[in-house]
């Protein structure tokens, strides 16, 4: 079974060291990607050319990007019912005490700052499928608790 993973990330250099680290650690991992906090939005409600987008398994967030932060998204996730358990994951540079804080705040899952050797880094990605998406039982969309609603398509994200 395909394991989905949307990754929030605005550096093209990042995303490619993370889809050869999740191709060597795991190829059922179907990596997507947004580059910034509005596409990562519209793909997790499913809305524009991300109509028929999956429901990610699991979602790898930057914190610092344009036109929408990190911080934003994830509060948007975490106070929306539909995507709120989806665990989500900060991946970013900053190790700033107040970003992990207010990471944790906003209900992020997990705060990994991204090493910045190559094995480091294909190491910590191999960590995270390790835990994530083999060891943790992680939720479906078709098991959502009774009454909460899926994402919430045709809204605009200002809703």
């Amino acid at each position: 079974m395909a394991l989905e993973v949307l990754l929030v990330e605005d550096s093209p250099g990042d995303v490619r060291l993370t889809q050869e680290a999740f191709h060597a650690a795991n190829n059922n991992v179907r990596l997507h990607v947004a580059t910034d906090g509005v596409d990562a939005m519209a793909f997790l409600n499913r809305q524009g050319v991300h109509a028929n987008a999956p429901r990610p398994d699991l979602t790898l967030l930057d914190l610092n990007m344009p036109r929408m932060d990190g911080r934003q998204v994830l509060a948007r996730i975490k106070n929306d019912d539909g995507l709120k358990t989806i665990p989500t994951v900060i991946l970013t540079t900053s190790t700033a005490d107040d970003d992990i804080v207010t990471s944790y705040r906003l209900h992020a899952n997990c705060y990994f700052s991204k090493p910045v050797q190559l094995e480091d880094f294909e190491n910590l990605v191999k960590t995270i499928n390790d835990f994530w998406l083999t060891v943790a039982k992680l939720p479906h969309e078709e098991i959502l608790a009774p009454g909460a609603q899926g994402p919430k398509s045709g809204k605009s994200l200002g809703e």
